[in-house]
């Protein structure tokens, strides 16, 4: 694992790129500060107003600062996420609305997501937790789930198409909107907020291991089917309403557990059908996993209404991909398990008409 710190701190997306003040460049007097949100990784995030955002006006934004004393490398590298951000456009990644990068504080103007990343809000929603309030929050219904299942799928399936690697993927990177709706959250800025889910491998830098694909901890590669291992376990993390995955063992242990093909055990009370996509996405083999489409067809009789209307599975950018829905094509890495995964959802929905 000699080669790890390129891995570790450096998502080689982000290599070469310098910021430049452009078009999405903000004035400063466009945007109104309002009440804190939490702590960034660096610096305080705020809700705000946008007072003008296209031929919209007063939009609620979430703004994101950098403290007064950190390094000009700290504030290239929050500059840096924001510009690989200008190059997504989609429902299900949490969309950039601009930067203001003359003179500081530094203000980089998000989509706000009401509420918050999606490790808290499922933390937030445990039958014991304690709010100060009379009622807890319920837990997400199955169908919930199921529905945030695919929506990160969709965003994932879109990075893919992007040619982007996450390598983060995990939900406390995962951001919660006002109506539920999941999406993909701003790239590498979560790690400070949750360190201890990174791990320091001796001077490699952090690594979060408990959500690593077994090539990227044994050979540090990475690539879209070691996001679908990653996928696997934010699965597991809403199962289990955001439990620590591999429960029990230390980093070190994680680490040989999952190279040597360890997985992990069905959580409680979860679904046969959701443990099976779990399974499916901690094939060992890289190229026996699915691909994010390959998932959101698996999802598709679960999904709403509304993501018809505003997936990039369904949208014309995906079919100039040729990956849209109908035109017959299975990625050619699909495994047995994933065929009998198929099968085993059809029995499902046919047995549940026949007992309704």
């Amino acid at each position: 694992m000699s080669n790890m710190r390129l891995f570790a701190q450096v998502n080689p997306d982000y290599a070469g790129v310098t910021y430049k003040v452009d078009e999405w460049e903000v004035p400063r007097e466009h945007i109104i500060q309002l009440e804190e949100l939490g702590q960034g990784s660096f610096g305080m995030v705020y809700k705000g107003i946008m007072t003008k955002l296209g031929n919209d006006v007063n939009v609620p934004c979430a703004i994101k600062t950098v403290t007064e004393n950190a390094t000009e490398r700290e504030r290239d590298s929050f500059l840096i996420e924001a510009t690989i951000m200008k190059e997504f456009h989609t429902h299900h990644v949490v969309r950039l609305y601009g930067v203001v990068s003359v003179g500081q504080p530094t203000l980089v103007i998000m989509e706000l997501m009401a509420n918050g990343d999606l490790k808290s809000y499922l933390r937030r929603h445990r039958p014991d937790y304690e709010n100060g309030e009379e009622s807890s929050p319920q837990p997400p219904t199955l169908k919930q789930i199921y529905q945030m299942a695919i929506e990160i799928a969709d965003g994932m399936a879109y990075l893919a198409a992007k040619k982007f690697v996450h390598r983060d993927l995990a939900a406390r990177n995962c951001m919660v909107a006002e109506d539920l709706t999941v999406k993909i959250g701003d790239f590498g800025m979560t790690r400070d907020i949750y360190e201890t889910d990174y791990y320091r491998k001796g001077t490699k830098g952090f690594l979060p291991v408990r959500w690593m694909a077994p090539e990227s901890l044994k050979d540090g590669m990475f690539s879209s089917s070691s996001d679908v291992f990653s996928y696997g376990v934010v699965l597991w993390e809403m199962a289990t309403l955001a439990s620590q995955p591999y429960q029990g063992l230390t980093n070190d242990q994680v680490l040989r557990y999952v190279i040597d093909g360890g997985v992990m055990e069905r959580p409680e009370n979860c679904p046969d059908k959701l443990y099976e996509l779990m399974r499916i996405c901690w094939q060992h083999r890289a190229s026996a996993r699915p691909s994010f489409i390959d998932i959101i067809r698996m999802l598709l009789p679960d999904a709403n209404d509304n993501f018809k209307r505003v997936s990039f599975f369904f949208s014309p950018d995906a079919m100039d991909n040729s990956i849209q829905p109908g035109n017959g094509n299975i990625s050619p890495n699909i495994s047995r398990n994933l065929i009998n995964f198929i099968v085993f959802d059809f029995v499902f929905h046919f047995v549940y008409r026949i007992v309704r």
